[in-house]
C-alpha cells in the first residue's frame, strides 16, 4: 500500500514540474518569435532610419540576439545601433 501511494505522490510531483516547465517554454518561444518578427518589421519597413541609421540587418549574431532575448534583445540591438555599436 505504501509503495503506491509513494507512486502516486512521484506522478504528481513529476506532472507538477513537466506542467511548471513546458508553462515557462510557451512564454520563452512567444517570446523570441515576438522578437524575430519585430527584427523582420524594423527591417522590412526601414525603420531605422527614422533615426538615421543603416537597418539592422540579417547576420548570426543579430537573429540569436532577437530570438534568446525576445523584444528586450531588439531593444538592445536597436540602442547598439544608435551608439555605433553593430553586431
Amino acid at each position: 500500500m505504501s509503495n503506491l501511494l509513494l507512486d502516486v505522490v512521484l506522478i504528481i510531483v513529476v506532472l507538477a514540474i513537466g506542467y511548471y516547465l513546458i508553462k515557462k517554454f510557451a512564454v520563452l518561444v512567444v517570446n523570441a518569435i515576438l522578437g524575430l518578427i519585430t527584427l523582420f518589421g524594423l527591417n522590412y519597413f526601414h525603420a531605422m532610419q527614422i533615426i538615421g541609421q543603416s537597418d539592422l540587418g540579417y547576420s548570426i549574431a543579430t537573429i540569436v540576439v532577437c530570438g534568446v532575448g525576445g523584444l528586450p534583445g531588439v531593444l538592445i540591438l536597436v540602442l547598439l545601433k544608435f551608439f555605433g555599436i553593430s553586431i
